[in-house]
């Protein structure tokens, strides 16, 4: 029968044994934290707060950070022109050391100087909607709508309805979002090559200022009063022309082809709206926040991914597919919201 006292010398490789288990758990604390992993930290920074197609993308990165095990902190300027609010928020995530940074940049230029102090941090950074003016690669990645599958489809759809002849009007130009510029300058390729009888009598450079989009949509409505169609490339434009158009003599229909809107477009209210051209936030929000956990596991990631939008009409717009976009669902949400003061 073995003795089950130890002898001096088994006590003493227990002893030791135990210290060195020890000596681990403390340097493997020290190092990486003794116990569980604590969540990936993740920050998610939008153009703004409040707008629907940006809490979409918030329950897109919600969801997948409930899939992952990862954690979500939220927040973003009170306006989309407010970049000195939006550099000041990167800023304030790189030096808190997060482990991730997903951005829907308000500015295609100005955003670039504090994407490269978050990317020399060694933070993977995932930029969504509209691009930088930079390459992918290294710790930046883009998960993006495709803006020139965007002009091309709002060029097929006012060919169209126009049957290949007419006038229309391009409101909303930005030049400095790099996404609104891909989708003009396809939209007059497209017209120019397929539907040479339609011509652009109007363009017009936006801006996030709703009086100002309804300003500048009279004028041209009263520039040309035989106008067929109007190309609405920002929220805000779309807005400003669908309030313009009340003016508008009932006999004298101008058909509106929109983009991004802020919150499921009322075709009822509107009998002008051909269609909405949406960019699929919530599932740039998921992509992105998946593609930090798997880069920070040490898995290959594709440096760019574009998302086709999607046609919103009169015909699917109560579809489920068209709710799931705008869906918000926020069974899995955890998130602090802190807006800035």
């Amino acid at each position: 029968m073995n003795n089950p006292d130890p002898t001096g010398d088994d006590r003493t490789r227990i002893r030791l044994g135990g210290a060195a288990a020890w000596l681990a758990c403390l340097a493997s604390f020290l190092v990486l934290g003794c116990g569980p992993k604590r969540p990936d930290r993740i920050a998610v920074i939008p153009q703004t707060e409040g707008n629907m197609i940006w809490e979409a993308a918030h329950v897109g990165a919600e969801e997948a950070a409930h899939r992952y095990g990862a954690f979500i902190y939220w927040n973003a300027p009170t306006r989309e022109d407010d970049v000195e609010a939006q550099i000041a928020l990167v800023d304030r995530i790189v030096a808190q050391g997060y482990q991730g940074l997903v951005l829907a940049p308000d500015q295609a230029l100005a955003l670039m100087t504090p994407v490269r102090r978050a990317i020399s941090r060694s933070i993977p950074t995932v930029v969504i909607g509209s691009p930088l003016a930079m390459p992918p690669g290294g710790n930046l990645f883009y998960i993006l709508n495709d803006d020139e599958a965007g002009g091309r489809l709002a060029a097929q759809r006012v060919g169209e309805m126009l049957r290949g002849t007419g006038t229309v009007a391009l409101l909303g130009i930005d030049p400095d979002l790099t996404g609104i510029m891909t989708r003009t300058r396809v939209f007059e390729q497209v017209l120019a090559q397929d539907y040479p009888g339609i011509r652009i009598v109007e363009k017009r450079m936006g801006s996030f200022n709703f009086p100002h989009e309804q300003q500048a949509a009279q004028d041209t409505i009263n520039s040309h009063p035989d106008l067929d169609a109007i190309v609405a490339l920002m929220a805000t434009t779309v807005d400003g022309t669908l309030s313009a158009l009340d003016s508008v003599p009932n006999g004298h229909r101008i058909g509106v082809i929109g983009f991004d809107v802020a919150s499921p477009p009322l075709f009822d209210r509107n009998p002008g709206l051909n269609c909405i051209i949406q960019e699929d936030t919530r599932a740039m929000g998921e992509q992105a926040v998946a593609l930090i956990v798997a880069k920070l596991g040490g898995r290959s990631v594709a440096t760019q991914t574009k998302i086709e939008p999607r046609v919103i009409t009169r015909e699917n717009v109560d579809s489920p597919a068209v709710h799931h976009m705008w869906s918000q669902d926020w069974t899995l949400g955890h998130s602090p919201w802190s807006p800035i003061q």
